[in-house]
């Protein structure tokens, strides 16, 4: 609580201080940069005046750069991750728009600077160019230092890890797609469940991310960190293209621009793909995913832009669920065998997005988002096959139906002082949930028993913040505070008595420094405070008490820029989390979680060996503990003490390309005593890919040394049919085999 104290009072005094500057008359250039072939505004560009390198700044997303200079004629130089380096003389009084060309990826674009503090999704837009992914699964990979498993024939949201977190499907990552939210809060299979399949790869034109709950915008379920897409606002060509694989794998794509003319007034393109495969197990997956996504931008005026996307989503698969250790060991069944080859599901999400932005003369921009979701989940599972039920077995049901609501309003400006720039960022919101027949139920393939839990939820989050971002010489101070209020309400259906509405609110301050202390040497500071909230269930079931967990955090980092062709981040973390009350999805009962801590260090390194020929690499090592346990019984299960994943990539515009990519995790606890341990992996995939202007082919090999390895693992207590007694072992999803994979596809 001290540390809270130390934070509003530290913020109380930063925006006093710099509201007291006075103003010093400037010329202030503002411009917009885009994509010279696609239209595309583009972010994160670095505009420096040429005769006085002091004068810099950067695009936010909409492509829009203030820049104060105190000459009325400049030089500026304008440059940005592979695109050509461009040069425009500068006269005051005019608004400049400046296109850039593409041009290769190289190194030596990234540059340190004092002008706002540092996000690494540079680093994305360098791996997406270099290896574009495959599927949705790779779309997160791209995230340093996160690591994902799929244990339910590929239909349900991935297990997330990240700092030490086994954030199950998405508890304390926090999960969006151009301001959308991918997370279910109260989902009926376990909460922050966040099903990003919906998503197109190729759709995908930024993907933006940070560890630790140090960022003002991002608030519920950012705790371990965050991760935001977010998708081409229009597209320079048309492409369709077709996948084969083995296990008689199967993928279609079609991405279409629409307006191909004025993109500068309007741009709509649409996409789709159907995915099918039976996958490597002896009982077919018959996996089948269907989705299609649109959007349409248009410039109203000079100063405003609409922008509408819609998308839908429909998923169905069988699964031959997690397998213990000791029915393969006995002969029992194969490695892709199946104690019970009846799980599966089926699963829907439908989404309409709105966004009105508009830019004001004097910089200034707000914007307005309205979305809706409309989501539909049913889930098949048996975990410990006969323990509770020696006939029937243990067969469960999960389902729900909901739609979300939400709106968010954020205002931004900057303001020039003497020798000092401060942007403002200020934000309200809300997200309102109502889920319908949330259930937790017995079956027996698939066929329904009884209900354990069956209930609708409303779950309220309105929300505000300000952010204030001081750049003055060599620093940049980031401070910012957020304010959370939650509504809870739980209609219990199998009962006559229902618990109250509960409510709760949580204010989290944060603070990031940045020092340049050269053009090659930048450290930084971080600390805040997150959290991420309860399951309704748990709310009204413990009196609103111990339901937003607060995580406490703080990093200590440097990045290196030693050579113009390679980048270095450094970073040592640690987080704390308290106590909390948690709802066990497959059991339907309420639980206390201990308080925990985590040490960790971070390195991720970019490296260009010539111009075609790169290198990256993600090094994570975490120590995580529960505390107020007693030694070696203070285990946190499932969480990654070290990973790694990396790769070398040869990138050329026309003729070959390709790379190879390897992923590490390590033996880790699985229970709290270390008795049990998941066991790690290392495998290696490549991909070769012949593109010329009008045509790509290409063959991707995952798992290329055909190591036998395990995805998704648990320590689980489970009965197999006619055992006397139950056994709590490793139980697993087999991780899958070799698998080849060839495309063709044809641009126009």
């Amino acid at each position: 609580m001290k540390l809270s104290k130390c934070y509003y009072s530290f913020l109380i005094l930063f925006f006093l201080f710099f509201f007291l500057i006075a103003a010093t008359a400037q010329t202030v250039i503002k411009g917009k940069v885009i994509d010279a072939l696609s239209r595309q505004p583009l972010e994160a560009v670095s505009v420096i005046v040429t005769n006085n390198p002091k004068e810099k700044a950067l695009t936010d997303e909409h492509g829009i750069f203030l820049l104060k200079t105190s000459n009325n004629e400049n030089t500026i130089s304008v440059s940005h991750i592979g695109y050509k380096v461009f040069s425009i003389n500068y006269i005051s009084s005019t608004e400049i728009k400046i296109e850039l060309q593409p041009d290769a990826v190289k190194l030596e674009d990234i540059t340190l600077q004092a002008t706002g503090t540092t996000k690494f999704s540079s680093l994305t837009k360098i791996d997406l160019a270099l290896s574009p992914v495959k599927n949705t699964q790779e779309l997160l990979r791209i995230v340093p230092g996160l690591f994902i498993a799929q244990h339910a024939g590929g239909g349900k949201a991935e297990q997330i890890f990240l700092r030490g977190f086994d954030s199950d499907h998405g508890t304390d990552v926090q999960v969006s797609v151009d301001g959308m939210p991918v997370n279910m809060v109260s989902h009926a299979h376990g909460q922050g469940y966040a099903d990003a399949h919906f998503i197109i790869p190729e759709t995908i034109n930024n993907v933006d991310f940070g560890a630790g709950p140090y960022y003002t915008q991002h608030g519920n379920l950012n705790t371990a960190g965050y991760v935001a897409f977010s998708t081409f606002k229009n597209i320079s060509k048309s492409l369709v293209q077709a996948e084969a694989g083995n296990f008689n794998s199967y993928r279609t794509l079609a991405m279409i621009d629409l307006l191909k003319k004025n993109k500068d007034k309007q741009s709509a393109y649409i996409a789709g793909e159907f995915n099918y495969t039976n996958g490597p197990t002896e009982n077919k997956q018959n996996f089948n995913r269907f989705n299609i996504f649109a959007k349409y931008n248009a410039a109203i005026s000079a100063a405003t832009n609409v922008t509408f996307s819609a998308s839908a989503f429909k998923s169905k698969w069988d699964a031959s669920g997690q397998i213990p250790t000791r029915a393969i060991e006995s002969g029992l069944i194969t490695r892709f065998g199946s104690i019970d080859p009846s799980e599966g599901g089926n699963t829907e999400r439908y989404n309409a997005n709105l966004i009105l932005a508009h830019q004001f003369n004097n910089g200034s921009s707000w914007e307005n988002q309205v979305f809706f979701s409309r989501y539909k989940f049913k889930l098949f599972s048996n975990f410990t096959f006969f323990l509770n039920d020696p006939v029937n077995g243990d067969g469960i049901v999960q389902a729900e139906e909901r739609n979300i609501f939400g709106f968010s309003s954020i205002f931004k400006e900057k303001h020039f002082f003497k020798n000092w720039t401060l942007n403002s960022t200020d934000g309200v919101g809300i997200r309102y949930d109502v889920t319908d027949n949330s259930q937790l139920g017995h079956q027996v393939k698939r066929q329904f028993i009884d209900n354990v839990m069956l209930g609708d939820i409303n779950e309220l989050n309105a929300y505000a913040f300000t952010q204030q971002q001081a750049t003055f010489g060599k620093w940049v101070i980031d401070a910012g505070v957020r304010f959370d209020y939650f509504n809870f309400n739980y209609f219990n259906k199998l009962t006559v008595a229902q618990m109250p509405v509960q409510d709760k609110s949580i204010v989290s301050p944060k603070l990031n420094v940045q020092y340049n202390i050269n053009k090659a040497v930048q450290v930084y500071v971080k600390a805040g405070k997150g959290f991420h909230s309860n399951d309704t269930r748990v709310v009204v079931a413990n009196d609103g008490k111990e339901i937003l967990p607060a995580a406490y955090g703080a990093d200590l980092g440097i990045i290196l820029k030693p050579a113009k062709n390679l980048l270095l981040n450094i970073a040592v973390w640690n987080l704390y989390l308290q106590q909390e009350f948690v709802y066990v999805g497959d059991a339907g009962i309420v639980e206390p979680s201990g308080k925990t801590k985590r040490h960790g260090l971070d390195i991720v390194a970019r490296y260009q060996f010539a111009k075609n020929l790169f290198a990256n690499v993600n090094i994570n090592f975490t120590k995580p503990r529960a505390r107020g346990e007693a030694k070696e019984q203070d285990y946190i299960p499932l969480a990654p003490t070290a990973t790694s994943i990396g790769g070398i990539f040869y990138k050329k515009q026309t003729g070959f390309n390709g790379g190879l990519k390897y992923r590490y995790i390590k033996n880790r606890p699985a229970n709290e005593n270390n008795s049990i341990v998941a066991k790690g992996y290392f495998l290696l995939d490549a991909a070769v890919n012949y593109t010329k202007p009008k045509y790509e082919i290409g063959l991707s090999i995952e798992n290329m040394l055909n190591v036998k390895w395990n995805e998704a693992q648990f320590a689980t207590e489970s009965r197999l049919m006619n055992e006397p007694n139950a056994v709590t072992e490793l139980n697993y999803t087999p991780g899958t085999p070799l698998f080849a994979k060839i495309k063709f596809a044809v641009f126009f």
